[in-house]
């Protein structure tokens, strides 16, 4: 449900040409993944320009310090909502697990499917961004995300990886999935970035 976003514009919060949605759009490419045995079927990878690469368990993932956040989203096809609470590890507590090499400068997240999402090392880094296992008090379900999702709410809704399953560290940038197929490299809703010519 949408509905005018005129008094969220006065605030600021509304990048140009978004409306406003009290619902929660599913937008996805492929398949949603299932999993029956989440100890067997889940682990999380951070590797790349690393000292030493860490692989966590669903439930060693889980045992990490947890956090909330509130923000509002953007979505690349025009949708924005706002004032949403998420809840999961803060990406500060990510990256105390291992030691980044000083010559990373960007971020691949990984995740089913073969989906990717680059950002910059600093993008990533941004106080607030965390790895997500529950929305507005609930559990993600597995269109939205099931059973981590990434979230970077200052760049298109896109770069929120779903199911994500890894962190690689990068001395350059690469393109990530929807880069490969014509999206915008860094993807500001401010600026309207949403296509590689944009």
């Amino acid at each position: 449900m949408f509905y005018n976003k005129t008094a969220e514009a006065k605030n600021d919060r509304v990048p140009p040409n978004q409306k406003v949605t009290t619902g929660f759009p599913v937008l996805h490419y492929g398949e949603v993944p299932e999993y029956t045995d989440l100890a067997a079927q889940w682990s999380f990878r951070i590797f790349g320009l690393v000292e030493e690469e860490v692989t966590l368990s669903y439930e060693q993932m889980m045992a990490l310090p947890k956090g909330t956040t509130t923000n509002d989203i953007h979505c690349v096809t025009g949708w924005s909502k706002l004032d949403n609470v998420w809840e999961g590890i803060p990406v500060e507590e990510i990256v105390k697990l291992v030691k980044v090499k000083p010559e990373a400068k960007y971020v691949m997240l990984h995740a089913e499917h073969g989906w990717t999402a680059n950002m910059p090392l600093s993008d990533f880094l941004t106080p607030g961004n965390l790895f997500a296992n529950k929305h507005n008090g609930e559990e993600l379900t597995p269109d939205h995300g099931w059973p981590l999702r990434f979230v970077i709410p200052h760049l298109y809704f896109w770069k929120s990886a779903k199911w994500v399953r890894g962190i690689e560290f990068l001395e350059r940038d690469k393109q990530g999935f929807w880069e490969k197929n014509g999206y915008h490299m860094y993807g500001d809703p401010w600026k309207e970035q949403r296509f590689a010519w944009d």
